[in-house]
């Protein structure tokens, strides 16, 4: 009764032998459609290695021998796409799309995708895609990035990088990697269709539509009426989707491989020519349970697990080949028992395929890169002017940070082509603090436009991009609308170079203001310090500058990392200091400064230290090192001794080694930190130094209360200030 994959292979044999085949609702014949009737065998054939797969990948996973599951009994249809798709259409897929692998890999001579899968399942270090960290699917030869759950989460992405397509066009990219006339295809489960994520993608995609906008994407939804164990409302797919404005719907039946051919061409004509999304609903089964020891007698009557088994998708496709006299019974069983063979050799082979063993093996990928480019040249001062028109008199005259970032926005937009710059209110009213103005006007709506308001578009729309050559940098608008949307960095952005050796990366500069210090909000969704989730997420650079000098050369660091090394790169510009011009005095200006040479760049890790007396060493970054500047000088008076800050100014990565030996002559460590004490960065820091300084050296960590921040005078209650920062240093200092 449990082991269904064992009923399932056998009932194939009995029902073609005994020709108690399925019927359908379908009067559609091979002659109704243009296709050949070769291509229909060889469609065939990828449906039943991929059940063998299956069916192979689950005996071996009770021996031991194999580990993550995940089958695509039921959906063997979507071997379909896998053959009227070209491969140069990019495919982000469900986890269900081993025969569109198996498919489209017939387009490339040689491709070996069977024992890639089984490479995967056995997570081999050899295995071609993500060597071993993950029983995924994808292929860069085949345009397929890999995806580790999709539960939706691929969607944004596939969004942006179809909206990319005719962008790159209008531009004349030529680092674009994708054919002009190239469409998206996106596949998901029916469950997955309720996920904000997918919500979210479909809407953006429809938003695009409604201003004239172009978006090339067949969504495919596979839709087997379960969700691991609920069930899907039996109308609820189509009652959502089939009428909704700019987005054209398409039902489809999964179990019928010439309706699904039909149906499949009528998508591509439509994306391909009009350019606009559709919606391609495949109605199909599920078999053999959710995934790896999923036992679906648990949740599932046994009448209805049978009642699918019945209308097996195999068992459909082999009365449709007998009744077009492509196949007879004995060829297909003849067909179907070469494949148990193939795939019994070719998983049984992998088994003892080399594994990775060790932590520098597995995280040698986090920020792999195997495409390097070379940077452009710089742009003449006759190319810069013509672009910034008359600010560009105003160059050489002393400037706040937000004003400092926009020169450099400005250089960076100049020197790098597949730049672009989106987000919420970015374009016509250059951004909430004006860090964007006058960029749409001289770079125009191609390059500098508006995105709805949604945090997941934002930067799904920035993977996207990324996917076909542009260097995107997207904007959040306040560091706590970053939470809306945090799994497109950790999910999908940050784990794509780690899940496919590098042969995958989204370069991206993510721009956001945030951090504290503003008395005119409160709460936690303006006024927010917590950083903790950039410090949990491997391989992203975190950048927080503290002035606008440094925000310049950061910025233009930044997107060279993500240009040549295909990294993400999280900038946090302080807004409490976009607008200050003083440090010690009123009209001091030694908080404005000058904008540096359009080739000045500060590496990552690089720190600069204010100062050069070792009775005390304070650590900081952000707001805090503007206010430990200021307390810098109250705390030299008051002991009559030179003390030096430190200013971080990259959060990630840190570089021990240099800082260490910066301290090596000090005995006091004033650890400052605005964000929350408990996660903080700081508390990374005081443990690392705590390892790697002597044991004489006494550190002290001074962060702001584990609290959310509130209006007006007390906003800044709960954060470290200047008296904060005197009284822990002269404490600190007698002990």
């Amino acid at each position: 009764m449990f082991n269904r994959a064992e009923v399932i292979d056998k009932n194939f044999t009995v029902k073609v032998e005994s020709g108690e085949l399925p019927s359908s609702k379908s009067n559609l014949v091979i002659n109704d459609i243009n296709f050949g009737k070769s291509d229909l065998i060889r469609i065939f054939e990828s449906m039943v290695s991929s059940r063998h797969v299956d069916i192979k990948a689950r005996l071996l996973k009770d021996e031991g021998a194999c580990f993550y599951t995940i089958g695509s009994s039921g959906h063997e249809g979507n071997a379909v796409f896998g053959n009227i798709f070209p491969y140069t259409d990019m495919a982000f897929l469900h986890y269900r799309s081993g025969p569109f692998f198996i498919e489209r890999s017939k387009q490339i001579p040689k491709m070996t995708p069977l024992y890639d899968l089984a490479l995967s399942f056995m997570a081999s270090s050899e295995d071609p895609i993500s060597g071993g960290r993950h029983k995924v699917i994808g292929s860069k030869l085949l345009n397929i990035p890999p995806q580790t759950s999709t539960i939706a989460s691929h969607l944004p992405k596939a969004v942006g990088t179809a909206f990319s397509i005719d962008r790159a066009t209008n531009l004349s990219l030529k680092e674009s990697t994708l054919d002009s006339s190239s469409i998206v295809l996106c596949s998901f489960g029916d469950a997955s269709s309720n996920h904000a994520s997918a919500l979210s993608a479909i809407n953006t995609a429809r938003w695009v539509i409604g201003k004239g906008g172009h978006v090339p994407i067949i969504f495919i939804c596979e839709d087997n009426g379960t969700g691991i164990s609920v069930k899907t409302e039996t109308n609820w797919i189509e009652d959502t989707f089939s009428k909704r404005d700019g987005l054209h719907y398409i039902k489809t039946d999964g179990l019928h491989l010439i309706d699904l051919i039909k149906k499949a061409q009528e998508a591509e004509k439509i994306c391909r020519l009009k350019r606009e999304p559709v919606f391609l609903h495949m109605k199909t089964i599920r078999l053999m349970g959710h995934a790896g020891s999923d036992v679906e007698a648990g949740y599932n009557s046994l009448s209805n697990i049978q009642s699918s088994e019945e209308n097996d998708p195999l068992l459909h496709a082999a009365r449709i080949l007998i009744e077009n006299n492509l196949l007879n019974k004995e060829q297909i069983l003849n067909l179907y028992e070469k494949k148990r063979v193939q795939v019994e050799h070719v998983f049984n082979y992998s088994v003892n395929r080399p594994k990775l063993k060790t932590a520098p093996e597995v995280m040698t990928a986090i920020t792999e890169n195997c495409e390097r480019s070379l940077l452009p040249t710089y742009p003449n001062d006759f190319i810069r002017k013509k672009k910034f028109g008359k600010e560009f008199v105003r160059i050489n005259k002393p400037q706040h940070m937000a004003k400092l970032i926009n020169y450099a926005l400005f250089d960076l937009l100049i020197r790098f082509p597949n730049t672009l710059i989106f987000g919420e209110d970015v374009a016509i009213k250059g951004g909430v603090y004006h860090v964007t103005a006058d960029l749409y006007n001289q770079f125009g709506a191609r390059r500098v436009f508006d995105s709805p308001l949604d945090e997941t578009s934002i930067i799904g729309f920035g993977i996207g991009f990324a996917h076909n050559g542009f260097i995107p940098i997207p904007e959040i608008q306040f560091l706590a609308y970053f939470h809306n949307a945090e799994d497109q960095i950790r999910g999908e952005a940050a784990t794509l170079p780690f899940f496919s050796n590098g042969q995958f990366t989204n370069p991206m500069v993510l721009r956001i203001p945030g951090l504290a210090y503003q008395k005119g909000f409160g709460g936690h969704f303006h006024n927010d310090n917590s950083l903790t989730i950039f410090r949990d997420i491997p391989g992203l650079i975190l950048a927080v500058p503290s002035n606008g000098a440094d925000a310049a050369r950061m910025l233009r660091t930044a997107v060279n990392e993500a240009s040549q090394n295909g990294r993400v790169v999280i900038f946090v510009e302080p807004i409490a200091l976009y607008m200050i011009k003083d440090l010690h005095e009123e009209k001091d200006g030694k908080w404005n400064f000058l904008y540096p040479n359009i080739e000045e760049e500060i590496p990552v890790g690089k720190f600069k230290v204010y100062g050069s007396g070792n009775t005390l060493t304070i650590i900081t970054y952000g707001n805090a090192l503007y206010l430990s500047l200021q307390a810098q000088k109250e705390i030299e008076k008051k002991i009559k001794k030179k003390i030096k800050v430190i200013d971080l100014r990259w959060l990630s990565d840190i570089k021990f080694y240099s800082l260490v030996k910066e301290l090596s002559r000090c005995k006091k460590v004033l650890l400052v930190d605005e964000c929350r004490k408990t996660g903080c960065h700081g508390e990374g820091l005081y443990y690392e130094l705590h390892k790697r300084v002597n044991t004489d050296v006494k550190i002290r960590l001074h962060a702001a209360e584990n609290s959310f921040i509130s209006l007006g005078v007390s906003a800044t209650a709960t954060l470290p200030s200047k008296q904060s920062i005197i009284d822990h240093s002269i404490e600190l200092l007698n002990e």
